[in-house]
């Protein structure tokens, strides 16, 4: 067998085929595998028509799972842009002194953007939403389910609606957009609104999913981080495999940190690359275990009841924490908090820049400033932000967030215009 699901506290080996999210001593299980082929590989697939190549998942398929290729479930998803703004874009100077538009690792002071809202439900969530789903077939399920903030639960529903099979979704009642609860139901999933938060609905959802024999598609289950591994890979693909100084990512869950970080290590590992970039783990202040973990030099795993405008990332005990630790200590890297404020701020820039993002994926540049201010980011150092959510997934963010005089409501004359325009 060359891929297996090992434990990551004591090691213990399972078989793929085998239906379980944790180990008999509580820890979560990664899927390891001895071979890692080389990027050559990956790279020949970039000009390939066939749809299982255009997945910026399945272009790395020998490093996510071993599937025959008729049993994939893909859309596709993934090949997501890289974008890269100039200081002074949106109207404010950068404080970043971002100054060029070079990608190659000569040009110093490059900032880029990774948009993962361009996946076909609009997040991240689908490049883990593939392979758990790939996976539940195989295994012969016949319901998936998951606890949601939203763009988890409105990838699960497109993926089992393409699947055939059922979708049931756990979401904190009254705590879920209503552009990702529309997506949700739009795709055919059955919603059950939990009087709780979302650590109240994840709780039970594992509990349902053991009782009831369904299959369970949180980033608890390894499969899904062997997808949201591509992440990393792809932009260092974009990259031509020169590796930033920095990624930073939103943190909630801790599914993308702690993918992130097996992703850099089998890269480094594998020789794909010479470097290992730091991650940037940002947490939003008002729902901040993780960074309240890292500032004990994770002596301690807090738990809280969380609360901010970041509603992706409302999250008060991340599942994924113990991958999470690891995965920082891997790339000496840093956790840090932003207040609503901040990221709101820094959302209206990203936005301001014709690029657009949800509110969490703000906590991206919110996070860069501030780590930039401190001097933890140097001048000249490459950084790539992660953004994770597309610009309509919370709209009454953008509403609440942009300035009033932007929208005037005038008489139908063409003085009316000129006046309203010469304010």
């Amino acid at each position: 067998m060359s891929e297996w699901l090992q434990c990551i506290g004591c090691g213990r080996r399972f078989d793929p085929s085998e239906v379980r999210y944790t180990c008999e001593c509580g820890e979560l299980l990664s899927v390891e595998r001895d071979v890692m082929p080389r990027r050559e590989t990956f790279d020949a697939r970039l000009s390939s028509r066939r749809t299982i190549d255009k997945s910026g998942v399945w272009r790395f398929r020998e490093a996510v799972l071993e599937v025959d290729e008729n049993e994939i479930v893909t859309h596709p998803e993934g090949a997501t842009r890289m974008y890269e703004r100039e200081s002074g874009v949106g109207g404010r100077e950068s404080e970043l002194g971002v100054v060029s538009s070079d990608p190659r690792p000569s040009t110093p002071d490059t900032l880029f953007f990774k948009h993962e809202g361009e996946n076909p439900t609009g997040s991240f969530k689908d490049r883990g939403m593939t392979v758990a789903m790939t996976q539940a077939k195989r295994l012969g399920a016949r319901a998936v389910a998951c606890a949601s903030t939203g763009n988890t639960s409105a990838s699960l529903a497109a993926y089992a609606a393409q699947a055939g099979l059922r979708a049931i979704v756990f979401i904190p009642s009254g705590k879920v957009s209503t552009g990702k609860l529309a997506q949700t139901l739009a795709y055919g999933a059955t919603v059950l609104a939990v009087r709780g938060d979302f650590d109240a609905a994840m709780q039970l959802v594992r509990e349902a999913s053991d009782r009831l024999g369904i299959y369970l598609v949180n980033s608890i289950n390894p499969f899904r981080i062997e997808g949201q591994k591509t992440i990393v890979w792809e932009l260092l693909q974009d990259l031509e495999w020169n590796a930033p100084d920095w990624i930073v990512v939103p943190a909630g869950n801790l599914g993308n940190t702690s993918a992130f970080g097996k992703a850099l290590g089998e890269a480094f590992d594998a020789g794909w690359i010479s470097t290992m970039p730091r991650l940037a783990s940002i947490q939003a202040s008002g729902a901040n275990p993780f960074y309240r973990s890292y500032r004990d030099g994770f002596a301690e795993r807090h738990r809280i009841t969380a609360e901010t405008i970041a509603s992706a990332i409302r999250i008060g005990d991340p599942v994924s924490h113990a991958k999470a630790v690891t995965a920082i200590q891997l790339t000496n890297g840093i956790v840090e908090e932003v207040t609503d404020e901040e990221l709101m701020l820094a959302k209206r820039e990203i936005d301001e820049m014709g690029i657009g993002c949800e509110p969490a994926s703000a906590t991206t540049l919110a996070g860069v400033r501030k780590l930039h201010a401190a001097g933890v980011m140097k001048e000249g150092e490459r950084v790539v932000c992660v953004l994770t959510g597309h610009l309509l997934k919370d709209t009454d963010a953008i509403l609440r967030n942009v300035p009033p005089e932007r929208t005037i409501e005038i008489d139908a004359t063409i003085d009316a215009v000129e006046r309203a325009l010469s304010r």
